[in-house]
């Protein structure tokens, strides 16, 4: 076989390996899908979240430590792809995942009315922030970092894009997202954006630290927030 050819063949497969991987975290059918397509419930998903609420906090909070993400406000489409990859085993998380099963919260069902119940939690006014306010040498090269490498997808604002699956992450705790980032780059994340993994992969631990201190300081609109940080969910009274 002539080299010409060969190198020809070879392009060929490497460009259908890339855009197989670049389809896998999005593949076709499953709960995902099924869960999107059902009219939620939200009297059971307030019931459902009880299950939830023991470590995401009963106002979906999460903790500034980055043990566990806020999950108010994260838009549905988002919500539903990732406990989707958890329960299909696609997203490692082993804490979680005995608790995102079928026999812990219910059905495909039970997944759609949660995570309306989730969706409309309103967001904590104090997340965790990284250490460099505004006006340092660290916000600035963050600001820029985001401005080069994440806003195509994530947005000016970090508001997301449902339909695409890319979530918001105004609004996040610094530690949380830090950590994510991180085992995004490094391939620790199985259902990870392709892309995203291709974007960052250069960025150092403190290129890494300087764009996710600016994602953290990014102010979150007004009506997504809850009145005070001492906000106290009713439905829990």
């Amino acid at each position: 076989m002539n080299k010409k050819l060969t190198s020809s063949i070879a392009a060929v497969v490497v460009g259908m390996a890339i855009s197989t991987a670049s389809m896998a975290w999005l593949e076709a059918g499953g709960e995902r899908e099924a869960a999107l397509a059902l009219t939620p419930d939200r009297a059971n998903g307030l019931d459902v979240y009880e299950v939830c609420a023991a470590c995401h906090l009963t106002e979906g909070w999460g903790t500034p430590d980055g043990t566990f993400p806020q999950l108010a406000g994260q838009m549905r489409g988002v919500l539903v792809k990732q406990l989707a990859d958890i329960r299909s085993g696609n997203r490692d998380n082993p804490t979680m995942y005995p608790f995102a099963l079928p026999e812990s919260i219910g059905d495909v069902q039970a997944m759609a009315d949660v995570i309306d119940y989730i969706e409309k939690l309103p967001m904590n006014p104090d997340n965790g922030k990284g250490e460099w306010a505004e006006g340092t040498p660290e916000f600035d090269q963050g600001k820029k970092l985001y401005a080069d490498n994440c806003v195509k997808c994530h947005g000016e604002t970090a508001e997301g894009n449902e339909e695409k699956f890319f979530p918001l992450l105004q609004g996040q705790h610094y530690n949380y997202m830090l950590r994510q980032f991180e085992w995004i780059r490094d391939g620790k994340r199985r259902n990870a954006n392709p892309d995203m993994v291709e974007q960052i992969k250069s960025f150092s631990d403190k290129d890494m630290q300087m764009v996710i201190n600016y994602v953290s300081r990014i102010p979150v609109p007004k009506e997504k927030l809850a009145p005070s940080k001492d906000w106290l969910n009713p439905d829990f009274d």
